[in-house]
């Protein structure tokens, strides 16, 4: 299985990420986008989706030896895990948004330095990631647009009916809160007690 842990910049996703990896090894293996693949000097669309197919794979490799793969600390789609050409090879995808409200989505970032001239596209993200939680056709442009052309998007209309994403809002958590609602969720998954996506088709 092929965990996911998305959300837009701030949400928490790398903290939590090394919040939790020592709990689920050696089931389960953690990782960043930049754990698999090179990191260019300019970060892209293209790069993006190549390097979630890479973590498919390596999803893909712990499957057979009966181990699962975590993906948490990048604004990962979980619409680009599930139209990555060698999606339909995983046994499933679980996937869970760490959500933040506008006012605590810039309290972070403001916190950590962030440019502010950029906020407005940081909470414009997080608001169509609030909404592809529900729909993966929630304006795909946003996905496809200077995207990957090896990707499958059409793999999504088949989806969307039974498309789930569980949601932590995370805005007035501890970290050790959100540590542990996401660390629960994945106990859950794991055992089957939650929602899954499986990919079928080429």
């Amino acid at each position: 299985m092929l965990l996911l842990i998305t959300g837009a910049s701030g949400a928490g996703k790398s903290t939590v990420r090394a919040a939790i990896e020592s709990e689920l090894s050696p089931t389960v293996e953690c990782v960043e986008l930049s754990h698999l693949t090179s990191v260019p000097a300019v970060l892209t669309r293209v790069w993006r989706q190549r390097a979630t197919d890479a973590v498919v794979r390596q999803a893909i490799d712990l499957q057979a030896r009966e181990r699962h793969l975590l993906l948490s600390g990048d604004p990962v789609a979980a619409a680009e895990v599930a139209a990555a050409p060698s999606a339909p090879a995983l046994d499933a995808i679980a996937a869970c948004l760490l959500d933040l409200s506008p006012e605590a989505q810039a309290t972070r970032l403001n916190a950590r330095g962030d440019d502010p001239s950029l906020l407005p596209d940081h909470q414009a993200f997080a608001e169509w990631m609030r909404n592809q939680a529900t729909d993966p056709l929630h304006m795909t442009h946003v996905l496809s647009d200077g995207g990957w052309e090896e990707i499958r998007w059409e793999r999504l209309e088949g989806l969307a009916p039974g498309w789930q994403m569980h949601t932590i809002n995370a805005s007035h958590m501890t970290r050790t809160d959100v540590g542990e609602a996401v660390l629960a969720w994945c106990r859950r998954a794991l055992n089957g007690q939650a929602p899954t996506l499986q990919v079928t088709g080429s």
